[in-house]
Parts: structure tokens; sequence; C-alpha cells
């Protein structure tokens, strides 16, 4: 019998041999000592006796063995040779009792070089095992600034608390996530939870590779994280193998999006709707169907007190007023996240057909709930987020703010403004960029000190009193609960304050395009043709952005940015028509060469070189705004570059 396991092992030794020669790679075991003959070592760690995942273990420590193994360390020698005969009593011996005598390993980026027991593990894989118990020591590299080297560095702090080397990731932050997801983070896991975690993740594994996964350039712990963050640890542990197959069925859209290196299409304009171009006159006079649609808006706070509610708010009013018995809206209040799913279910469960949540705080819930319900259309006010079952939108303030920092720019007296901005989320950076070159571009001695509300230290009525500035850019908008005139471009002098221009956020505009598309059929279909997440991230040339300007502005400024007012479009990105250098002087848009894109914009992590301040880090943040920051945030943990 294990002559027979021989031969079969030897033929797909033979045949991966040929597919390496085939594809001009090394077709033999990787050795260890060739891999660091470059790499500086920094310390050697003794983890001692371990289960060690044989899908990680690839290689060998020395060249001694090596090419008596294809790389799938499959025997190639001939049989009736010494090492044919040893192989085959490890054969033998597995099928009969089981291979119980540890190998020996050194572990280098969580990958695993045999230094004593090439056999074992060549036999054990061959019967397809799962783990081995192996002598393990570690090798450390210097920290560098490779992509690769800095998710290793994660993963010892990952395998520091969990004690878990079963899987790896391809991303940043992924391993504190898996840490977050599981409940895990704050002390050390005992070996019952340990074991808890493998008997899931070996469980999931399979069915994602029974489903085609291995076919995804992803890998099962990239896979694993998205699961656990839409079904949550407490239902993925319950799951059977026919549950765990039903659940990634639902989500595997959402999977396949993880290995796109372009994973979102960022819509800048609604685009026509071919379908319903002669309906305008007659749709407010004949019923889409006889069907009442029910859209429902979600906020985190009461629309009174605050400026970003209160503007979604005044959109569903809109939209209510316009599209009258066609469908009804309501609104919902969710103040404590926790219960954020339950709560949309309910909606769902009473006949919600469109869901507008608001704040990238309600994405996690909104795309939960999405997954269970996918005949329900939810969309999240969120930029920069691939989701799938989850479209986001987000209205391009930079616009806005472009103008607003060149009417700035051109009435400060001493070169110097003020801007207050709130949480350091995607968009909020791209928005404080525009308008210090917008004010640059009316004044190119214009500086631009930034103050965040959410930080710790929060002070700007200090630092800027000190600093001497008087034009100030606030909130967009206004506030109903409060009396504060402090919104928009506002000059703070002597007399009070007084108003200059104010960014508006039309809605209710874009609520009504995406019922509309909802309603004619058209949101469906394009993503029926679409493998890709949507961000619909539309602006001036829309109508979802405007800009009121008082006549305290000199009437030739006035006329001016109303005159560029127009010329601004979905593919014309009027801030980016210059060079532009951040505050380490590099420069970030070069004008005879690749500029930034809209993508590069939706993701815009630093500030440009005439802003006095910086974006804080999370261990600078109140605690209360940290949740948003997790979603939607550019800040960085202490001691990240």
């Amino acid at each position: 019998m294990a002559v027979t396991d021989y031969l079969d092992a030897q033929k797909l030794g033979k045949k991966e041999y040929r597919s390496a020669i085939s594809k001009g790679e090394y077709p033999y075991l990787p050795v260890l000592d060739d891999i660091l003959k470059h790499v500086k070592i920094d310390s050697e760690v003794e983890l001692g006796l371990l289960d060690i995942p044989l899908d990680r273990v690839v290689g060998t420590s020395t060249a001694g063995r090596t090419e008596a193994f294809a790389r799938n360390f499959m025997p190639l020698l001939d049989h009736g040779s010494e090492f044919s005969s040893k192989w085959s009593n490890l054969a033998d011996a597995q099928v009969e009792e089981g291979i119980r005598d540890p190998i020996k390993v050194y572990e280098y980026l969580n990958r695993f070089y045999v230094v004593e027991g090439n056999k074992r593990v060549s036999v054990l894989k061959y019967y397809g095992a799962v783990t081995i118990s192996a002598e393990v020591i570690r090798k450390v590299p210097e920290k560098n600034e490779s992509l690769e080297n800095k998710i290793y560095y994660e993963f010892m702090d990952f395998f520091e608390v969990a004690g878990i080397n079963t899987l790896y990731v391809s991303k940043l932050g992924e391993f504190s996530k898996m840490l977050d997801l599981t409940g895990g983070k704050e002390e050390p896991w005992t070996d019952e939870k340990r074991k808890e975690f493998n008997a899931v993740f070996f469980m999931f594994r399979k069915e994602f590779k029974k489903m085609g996964g291995d076919k995804l350039p992803i890998n099962s712990g990239d896979a694993f994280i998205p699961v656990l963050s839409i079904y949550g640890y407490d239902k993925v542990k319950e799951m059977t193998p026919s549950s765990m197959k039903e659940a990634l069925g639902k989500i595997w859209n959402e999977l396949v999006l993880q290995t796109e290196d372009d994973q979102v299409d960022i819509l800048m304009d609604p685009a026509a709707d071919k379908d319903n171009a002669g309906k305008k006159l007659l749709h407010y006079l004949l019923p889409w169907n006889d069907k009442q649609y029910k859209v429902v808006f979600v906020y985190d706070k009461e629309p009174g007190s605050s400026d970003w509610i209160y503007s979604h708010e005044l959109g569903r009013i809109y939209v209510e007023e316009l599209f009258g018995d066609e469908l009804i809206t309501d609104k919902l209040v969710i103040n404590d996240l926790s219960k954020a799913e339950q709560m949309l279910t309910a909606e769902v469960l009473s006949g919600a057909d469109i869901i507008f949540t608001v704040t990238p705080k309600l994405l996690d819930a909104s795309l939960k709930v999405a997954v269970e319900y996918p005949d329900v259309k939810i969309l999240n006010c969120s930029l920069n987020t691939p989701h799938r079952y989850v479209r986001t939108y987000h209205a391009r303030m930079y616009e806005a703010k472009f103008l607003t920092g060149m009417i700035a720019g051109a009435m400060t007296e001493n070169d110097k403004i003020g801007y207050i901005a709130d949480n350091p989320i995607f968009g909020t950076t791209a928005n404080i960029n525009a308008f210090a070159l917008g004010a640059k571009f009316t004044n190119p001695r214009a500086k631009v000190y930034l103050n965040w509300t959410t930080a710790k230290d929060y002070d700007y009525g200090a630092s800027f009193a000190k600093e001497d500035i008087r034009y100030l850019s606030g909130q967009d908008f206004i506030t109903p609960d409060s009396g504060s005139r402090e919104f928009g471009l506002y000059y703070r002098g002597e007399l009070g304050i007084v108003n200059m221009v104010m960014p508006v956020w039309h809605w209710g505009i874009f609520y009504e395009l995406m019922i509309k598309s909802v309603l004619s059929g058209s949101f469906k279909r394009d993503w029926m043709e679409s493998e890709k997440a949507y961000n619909y991230w539309w602006g001036m040339s829309a109508g979802v952005i405007d800009l009121i300007i008082s006549r305290e502005v000199p009437s030739e400024l006035r006329t001016l940015v109303e005159y560029l007012k127009k010329s601004i479009t979905g593919d014309s990105i009027l801030m980016l028509d210059c060079e532009i250098k951040d505050q380490d002087g590099n420069i970030r848009n070069d004008i005879h060469g690749p500029s930034l894109t809209a993508e590069d914009l939706t993701k815009m992590d630093w500030l440009v070189d005439n802003v006095i301040g910086d974006i804080p880090k999370l261990s600078e943040l109140e605690d209360s705004v940290k949740e948003v920051i997790e979603f939607a945030g550019v800040s960085k943990d202490e001691g990240d570059e």
C-alpha cells in the first residue's frame, strides 16, 4: 500500500515540477539560507513546541535535500531508493498510528522552513493533514518600510495575544481588526479559545476552498475577516458547514471585490436615465406602479442638534413633498449603535424599500442588513468604502471649499485664515486642501491655520486669537438648536460675526435622483452590470453642492467666483490645475506629469504646504469619535508612519 502511495505522491511531485518549469519558476523547495542571504535578522526567538499549519510549511532550511522534493513537498526520487523506502515506512506509520514525532523548523515571515523532518511533512501533506507538531525557532527580520515587513510585525503582535499561526493576511491593520472582531484583544487567549478559533477557521477555510476560494487572489485569512465583520464571531462560531456555505454564498461578491485593485466605481455625475428620458413630464401624472414605496432616513443624532443631520433632514422633507403620495418617508434616530442592526432590520420587516444611513458610523450595520435582505436598497453616506452590497454616496464639498478659500485669501488683511474641521475622515482632508489651495490662488502668501473640534486639546479661540486670525471657515451649515453664527466663512471683528460665504448641501436633489433610479429599475440594472462597488460623488454640476455668497464680498470677487462655479463639472477638477506640494515639500500633483485622480482625492491623507496644523493621531482624539474614524478615518495609530 505504501509503495502505491509513494508512486502516487511521486506523480504529484513530477506534475508540480513540470508546471513550475513550464512557467520558468524554480521547481524545488525554497531554501531559507538562500532567502536570508540579503536579509538582516534582528533576533531569533524560541517559540517551543507548537502545532503549525502544514499549508504554511513551504520549504527547507538548507539546500541538502531540496531537490528530492518538488515545491509542493511531493517526492521526486525514483522508487527503490533508500529515500523512497523511508518515505514508505513513514506512510505506513501514519496509516497505522499517526506520525507523532515533532519536526524542527525555522519560522520566517509566518512561513516555516524544515530543519529536520522533510519526509514527515511530505507524507502528512500527501494524506491531507492540516497541522503538524514542530519545535519552532522564529527568525525576526529588522524593521523596514516594506509592506511585507510591516504586516509581519503586526502578525507578531497578534501572535503575542492570540497564539494563532494558522492564518495570515495581506493588508495592514487586518490582524488588529481580527482581534477586535473576535473580542480577544484585552488579554492573552486561553488554549480553549485558540482551539475554538482554529476549529471555526478550518471549517470556514474548507467551505471557502470548496466554493472556489483557491482561485481568488486572496488568501483564506483575508476572506475570513469580511465573514466575521458581517456575521459576527458569535454567530460564525455556531455555524455548521452547510450554514457556512450558505453564508458565503450570500457575501461571495463582497469577497470577490476584495481581490480587485480598483474596487470602487466613483460616479462623479448623475448618468442620464435613458429608459426615462421621455417620461419626465408624465412622472408626476402617472404612478410608477400600484406600490407605495417606503424610504427611511437613518440618523445618529436628532436633526436639530447637528448641521450635518439637519441638511439630510431637509433632503428628506424635499423628496417627501416632491413625490407626494408616490412614496412615504420616515426618519429613524439611532443613538445606541449597538442596536443599529436590530433597528434597521425592524425597518426592513416593516416594509422599507430604500434606506439611507447618513453617517459612516452606520456602515457596519447597513452592510449586515443588506446582506440578509438583498431586495432592500441600502445606501450609506460615506466615502472610500468598497462594499458590494451597500452603495455609498457623498458630495464634492471640496469644490465649494476651493471657491470659499479663494474669497478668504483675497479678503484676509494679514495672510492668515482659520479653518475649523471636525472628524479627520476621508473627504474632510480634500476639503481642507481645496480651501488652502483656493486661498493660495488669490493670495500666494496665505496660510491656513487648522484646528480640529474632536481633538482632546481643542481650543480654537485661544489659538486663533494668538495669531490674530479674523477670517475663519467653520461648520458648513446652520444648526437649528444653536443660535451661533459661526458657520461657513465668517469674519470675527469688534462688532461681532459677519457671515461671508455659506456652502450648501442640496441632499434633496441627490435623494430625488437616487429614488427615481430605484423606481425606474436602473439602480438594480447598474448593480448587475458592474462587478465593483458604487460610490456616488456628485458636486456642483449635479446641483448637490452650491455656494451662497454674501454682499459683504466685493462684487468683482463675487463675479469671478460665480463664473468659476459654472465651469466646474465632474470631469474638470479645478483645484488640480496647478502644482500641489504637501507639507514635506513632496510634489503631489504635477501639471506636466501624472496628476491626482478623483480616487486620489477620496483617499487623501496628507495636507498641502500652506496649511499650518496636522492630521491628529487617534490617541489625540476624543473617544466619542473613534468609532467613526475606525470606519472612514485617515488618522493613524500612535507610532505609525
